[in-house]
């Protein structure tokens, strides 16, 4: 009979929390191993953030060929080929990936595809893949398995007819029209992108506004963007009776007792996710779960000791970044590397175009809490480089203390806001004020003077409004 091999730490799942997680046990020196079911990298990696990231921007590039006559440019034709456009993504992913499995190297970490399973505490099997049946010791496990797409109830997944983001990201093909149900990030997303290479676009979503989490105010100037852009939004929607057919899918949308029926090429479900926690855990091993993700304590571990938790398994916001930010924590803590901390702040990225991200609380949240507060805005189309970079849509808006002046929020939407909003981060983690913000000098010409001159604006001091 074999040996088995002893660790002191097994992380299963090799998403943004497991490989994070992992590579940093791996810095502390310990004896680690990493068993994930597909590739180094999770779904983030392979079939989520980053792939999506790659055909995000070959739209906006194909969208910016097409205006090249604004910057005085003549482009005489413009085409793309689909097939070459999903390509590239894979081949960005499989890039990455590859990136991932350099690191558990660099790090000695031990690298196992397969499914992972805690028996018992202490003891862990890959159940699936080559290494089926192998058994590992260990002093420690960190569940790192994520989330995978919710499905529509009762619509079979077919990958060409209906569609979750996975399916869309190994299609091959553009649908010349598609009905996207969900306007989450996820959802606003793939409508950008079909929308952007030609596909007549339907997003629904049942809430009140699309990205519901994101500032009212926000939501709305990206709702305009959007049915500029030619994309059919029906908010305070529903989707029901699904018929899928040979050729397309039919189904009636629902609001305020009306239905209407919309027929399109392929439907994709964008409503949210739910957790890989299906054999994980072996019947003998019981963690108290919260709406079936693993409930964990300030340190990451479950109810269950020496089994910690970290990433989306635990629930919202099911952000790659804050995945990472856990697991990382959840290793410090275990091996005695400071205290752990759990998240409080942290940036909500979209990047459809425009883009949209926030940090903190949004005005209604603020003013739900009772909070003294006073709003600072700028608009892009007051910075010079927005507008001689022709993207002058959208505003900074940041929310603070009437008092203070201690930040409570920002909200970005508009050219690179996804990279601008980690200013607002930091200022929060260092309670930071308006003032230190408007006091500090941003170069000019650059976007970020927006950032600068929105906190300016609180006390009606910004110079260019």
């Amino acid at each position: 009979m074999a040996e088995t091999l002893e660790y002191d730490l097994i992380v299963i799942g090799g998403g943004p929390a497991g490989y994070a997680g992992a590579i940093r046990a791996g810095q502390l020196g310990k004896k680690v191993a990493c068993i994930e079911l597909e590739r180094a990298g999770g779904t983030c990696l392979n079939w989520g953030c980053i792939p999506t990231k790659a055909l995000l921007k070959s739209a906006e590039l194909y969208q910016k060929i097409k205006k090249a006559e604004t910057f005085g440019l003549i482009v005489k034709e413009v085409s793309f080929d689909f097939a070459k456009v999903m390509e590239r993504s894979r081949s960005v992913s499989a890039q990455m990936a590859k990136g991932v499995e350099f690191l558990f190297k660099k790090n000695k970490v031990d690298y196992f595809v397969g499914r992972g399973q805690v028996t018992v505490p202490g003891m862990v099997e890959i159940t699936e893949g080559e290494h089926k049946g192998k058994f590992f010791k260990t002093k420690n496990v960190l569940l790192a398995t994520g989330c995978k797409m919710r499905r529509i109830a009762d619509v079979p997944v077919d990958g060409v007819r209906v569609m979750t983001s996975r399916e869309a990201l190994a299609s091959k093909t553009l649908p010349k029209s598609i009905v996207i149900v969900g306007a989450g990030a996820i959802g606003v997303e793939f409508a950008y992108f079909y929308n952007a290479f030609g596909s007549k676009v339907t997003l629904v979503e049942m809430l009140a506004q699309i990205l519901p989490v994101e500032d009212e105010e926000v939501a709305k100037t990206l709702h305009r963007a959007f049915e500029k852009q030619g994309i059919a939004i029906h908010t305070g929607t529903k989707c029901e009776n699904f018929r899928v057919g040979k050729n397309s899918v039919k189904l009636n949308l629902v609001k305020d007792g009306k239905s209407e029926e919309i027929e399109a090429e392929s439907v994709l479900s964008a409503i949210g996710v739910v957790a890989n926690i299906e054999g994980v855990l072996s019947a003998k091993v019981k963690v108290d779960l919260d709406h079936n993700y693993v409930k964990v304590g300030n340190d990451y571990q479950s109810t269950v000791k020496s089994i910690y938790a970290a990433g989306d398994i635990i629930g919202p916001p099911w952000l790659a970044h804050v995945a990472t930010y856990e697991a990382v924590n959840a290793v410090n803590g275990m091996f005695g590397h400071g205290k752990p901390k759990r998240v409080k702040n942290f940036p909500g990225c979209t990047y459809c175009q425009p883009q949209v991200a926030s940090t903190g609380l949004t005005e209604k949240a603020a003013k739900e809490k009772g909070l003294n507060y006073k709003i600072g805005k700028f608009p892009f189309t007051a910075s010079g480089k927005a507008v001689a970079s022709a993207e002058s849509e959208g505003f900074v808006k940041v929310i603070s203390d009437g008092k203070t002046g201690e930040i409570y929020g920002a909200h970005i939407i508009g050219a690179e806001a996804t990279e601008l909003i980690a200013e607002y981060g930091l200022a929060i983690e260092l309670e930071s004020s308006i003032e230190e913000i408007h006091q500090t000098i941003h170069a000019h010409p650059t976007l970020s003077e927006a950032v600068m001159e929105a906190a300016a604006a609180t006390t009606g001091e910004a110079i260019h409004i």
